[in-house]
């Protein structure tokens, strides 16, 4: 069906800024969902119904069980925060079961193709335990007219604000899709965070780029950044809440603001300057292309040298290639690419790089690719996302001719073995460094800290120091990572403090599916990997609602008031049937009989006035 735009019913557009009626069928055109049809007569009361469906509980609205999914890059994972905090303040529940879940809402990246697979997969699974689906993301903004997005609702990537309609709408059996581009979604929604002590903070949305192969922009759009203070408002807010490490996350933040008239530096300075002196707080820069950080190159070093800010930067460079680079119309050159590195690790002390390389784009050469070995022999940096080319329907690369599938995958595998030959964290041993200790390691054991140049630390230690600061020594290194045994612990969190007052996020200390941090995935991107939200059901001190629109949150409280009202009503007059618990009823009876007592007393007061009158 066609895009549902925001209608008000017999409105003139004279509403308030902000202000949005609920998404109702009479207001808008929704797509219900035919039901074949049965000898059995239409009615709602449960006798006339198959055995199926008799022995079933009407599910009263906002009390559903959502299971949330996300794949892609950290941009997706605070899209997928934000919907699962909106729902949770309207009272829907959260899982990481989704077979217990009423409802899936699946978050979808459109980089690669095998992440687009597993969503295909995923909507399979849902659709043969006839669950309710919801995708968001890049897909369905991307490639509306899937054959695999067929009979579901989609929320499309500057919608997320709508999820909570979209969702009771699905619920109702209709179909939904909400596509339309509109302005960028607030950042004070409600949210429920993966880590309660990271916010990713996305600071723009699509890009200035144009890569050959790459389909987020389809997705995303052009380039539409958040203004400096309403980012530095969030800044204040998430720290005040107890965050410990802010992500700022875009499709490129090198580009940021070009299209309201600032720059990265103004932003990074700003927001700095609001960070606690203590270095309690640390920020970490998102993914940025070269071609927009050549001009700025020293005032991002002196950003990346203060104490409150990682010493670490993504800087995607795909290929070590000008002819490979031009073919993907990267806008940069291999020089500039080493330029960006030479001038930051010169200048910003224990400076870590990270980069991505394609192998096999269409066209590239055994000479290519020795180019590409030798860039990466040349700096031999600490993290190199290595990915095989795969052609996204829609792009010029996917109309280029291929590389043979076989070359490429031994490409990729002797680009990976070289990678893998390096052993970047020698040296550091006996060393010791600060660290910010925000996760818990896959194997249950350790606590997981970063140093200031984001080198992940591995330490021993209780759960409370999860959101403190420690100073540690370094007692063995690994591939991919380092030991350290705590000296001092530094600053302390303040969880209690927050669990106090309702804290925000979640306390869930997962890691990516992949084992690492997940990275923007816009045209630069190919270490996107999948990550899940997951929850603790029925915490409502998840949520932040001192954040939520006041407007908006009173219309949902009304809303959900008057629905539970109506689902009363329904489940008194079929209790006899369906077995209504006996709380409910109790305090249905209770209901009626205060109601009783009170039309009786004001009868007997009429009647003493009256006789009172005649007298």
């Amino acid at each position: 069906m066609e895009d549902i735009e925001d209608l008000l019913a017999g409105s003139g557009g004279g509403s308030p800024p902000g202000f949005r009626l609920p998404l109702t069928a009479a207001v808008v055109g929704v797509n219900p969902k035919q039901r074949k049809r049965s000898g059995l007569r239409k009615s709602t009361f449960p006798q006339d119904l198959p055995p199926s469906t008799a022995n079933q509980t009407p599910k009263i609205p906002g009390t559903e069980t959502i299971y949330v999914k996300t794949f892609g890059c950290s941009h997706n994972q605070s899209d997928s925060e934000y919907m699962a905090g909106q729902l949770s303040a309207f009272g829907y529940a959260l899982t990481d079961d989704p077979n217990e879940a009423d409802l899936w809402l699946i978050n979808t990246c459109t980089v690669k193709s095998p992440s687009q697979s597993a969503m295909d997969t995923l909507l399979t699974r849902g659709r043969n335990a006839k669950k309710p689906l919801v995708v968001a993301g890049c897909v369905p903004q991307g490639s509306r007219n899937l054959k695999e997005l067929e009979g579901v609702s989609i929320v499309g990537v500057q919608q997320i604000d709508r999820v909570v309609e979209v969702v009771e709408e699905t619920l109702k059996g209709h179909e939904v899709r909400l596509l339309t581009r509109k302005t960028l979604p607030a950042l004070d929604l409600p949210k429920v965070r993966k880590n309660e002590f990271i916010e990713i903070l996305p600071i723009n949305v699509g890009c200035l780029g144009a890569c050959t192969y790459c389909k987020t922009k389809h997705a995303r759009g052009h380039l539409g950044s958040y203004t400096v203070e309403s980012l530095v408002g969030r800044v204040k807010n998430v720290v005040a809440d107890g965050v410990k490490e802010i992500w700022l996350s875009s499709e490129d933040t090198g580009a940021y603001g070009r299209d309201i008239g600032v720059n990265l530096p103004i932003l990074l300075n700003a927001i700095v300057s609001g960070l606690p002196s203590d270095g309690s707080t640390m920020l970490r820069i998102g993914m940025t292309n070269p071609p927009y950080i050549l001009e700025h190159l020293k005032e991002i070093a002196d950003v990346l040298r203060h104490p409150c800010v990682y010493s670490f930067l993504h800087v995607p460079v795909q290929s070590g290639s000008d002819a490979v680079l031009s073919a993907m119309n990267r806008e940069y050159t291999v020089a500039e690419f080493r330029k960006v590195v030479d001038t930051l690790t010169e200048l910003v002390p224990g400076m870590q790089i990270a980069t991505d390389i394609i192998c096999g784009f269409p066209g590239e050469t055994d000479e290519d690719f020795a180019q590409t070995v030798n860039l990466v022999r040349d700096y031999q940096l600490p993290q190199v996302h290595i990915s095989q080319f795969y052609p996204r329907p829609g792009t010029p690369a996917a109309r280029m001719k291929k590389v043979p599938s076989n070359v490429v995958k031994n490409r990729s595998r002797e680009l990976t073995a070289v990678f893998e030959s390096f052993t970047p964290y020698t040296g550091m041993e006996g060393k010791v460094e600060r660290i910010w200790i925000t996760d818990i390691a896959s194997d249950g054991v350790h606590l997981v800290g970063h140093t200031k140049g984001y080198i992940q630390v591995l330490v021993v230690g209780p759960r409370s120091m999860l959101g403190s600061s420690a100073i540690v020594k370094i007692t063995s290194v690994g591939r991919w990572s380092v030991f350290g045994e705590v000296i001092e612990v530094l600053t302390q969190n303040n969880r209690d403090r927050n669990k106090a007052r309702g804290s925000p996020c979640t306390n869930s200390h997962e890691n990516c599916a992949c084992s690492k941090e997940p990275e923007s995935c816009a045209c630069a991107s190919t270490s996107c990997c999948q990550t899940e939200t997951t929850v603790p059901k029925n915490d409502s001190r998840q949520v932040d609602k001192q954040n939520a629109n006041l407007i908006g949150w009173l219309l949902r409280k009304r809303k959900n008031h008057l629905h539970r009202k109506e689902a009363e009503t329904v489940l008194h007059e079929s209790k006899n049937i369906q077995g209504v618990s006996t709380s409910h009823a109790t305090v249905t009876l209770s209901s009626g009989i205060v109601f009783g007592l009170l039309t009786l007393i004001a009868l007997l007061l009429f009647l003493g006035f009256m006789n009172l009158s005649s007298n």
